[in-house]
């Protein structure tokens, strides 16, 4: 095939590779671009340093009693902990999973070889009350655990839901005994 009269023999004419060059930066500004206008909104959907700051919590429980319970804040919301008595314990593990709305062993709520602390979160899985029952003055419903007013939600001895309209037990937040004194919740 020979070189026509527009075309040079020896390759493409000048004009196409500055054609080609300028359609390449233009695609690579326009990536360029997107990305500067995608960036902010990504990054914006992080989690803020105050909240990263609350991901975890370290607990001393040296300070709470047998029976005395306290509700520290974690991720803004209340978690309850308690140091449950011998007698708290054996009537929350004495109690008949089939008379539970949301059957679950008190085993399974605490970690093993520390039955007597209660790691839970304290809102109400009703509609979101503090329930009643840390402080040694306050009710704890019939069932020695806590008490929500609002609607009268009654929970055990392991946050368990025993009456009233909550549909769920109270959550066991995440926590690991750092030792035997201290935990980390988160």
């Amino acid at each position: 095939m020979s070189a026509t009269a527009h075309e040079p023999a020896h390759g493409p004419r000048p004009d196409a590779t500055k054609r080609d060059f300028l359609k390449l930066v233009t695609g690579a500004s326009a990536i360029i671009g997107a990305g500067a206008i995608v960036w902010p909104l990504v990054d914006s959907m992080n989690p803020s340093k105050d909240v990263l700051a609350l991901a975890e919590l370290e607990v001393d429980l040296t300070p709470i009693v047998l029976g005395q319970g306290i509700i520290v804040s974690w991720r803004g919301q209340p978690v309850f902990v308690r140091h449950r008595t011998d007698a708290e314990i054996k009537q929350a593990e004495a109690v008949p999973l089939s008379e539970l709305r949301d059957p679950e062993a008190d085993s399974a709520r605490v970690k093993s070889g520390h039955a007597q602390w209660l790691i839970v979160s304290g809102v109400c899985t009703h509609l979101g009350c503090i329930p009643l029952g840390s402080k040694p003055s306050d009710p704890r419903g019939s069932y020695g655990g806590w008490f929500c007013p609002c609607h009268g939600s009654q929970y055990d001895t392991s946050g368990r839901i025993r009456q009233g309209p909550a549909p769920a037990n109270l959550p066991v937040v995440p926590y690991v005994f750092e030792t035997d004194t201290k935990i980390k919740i988160g």
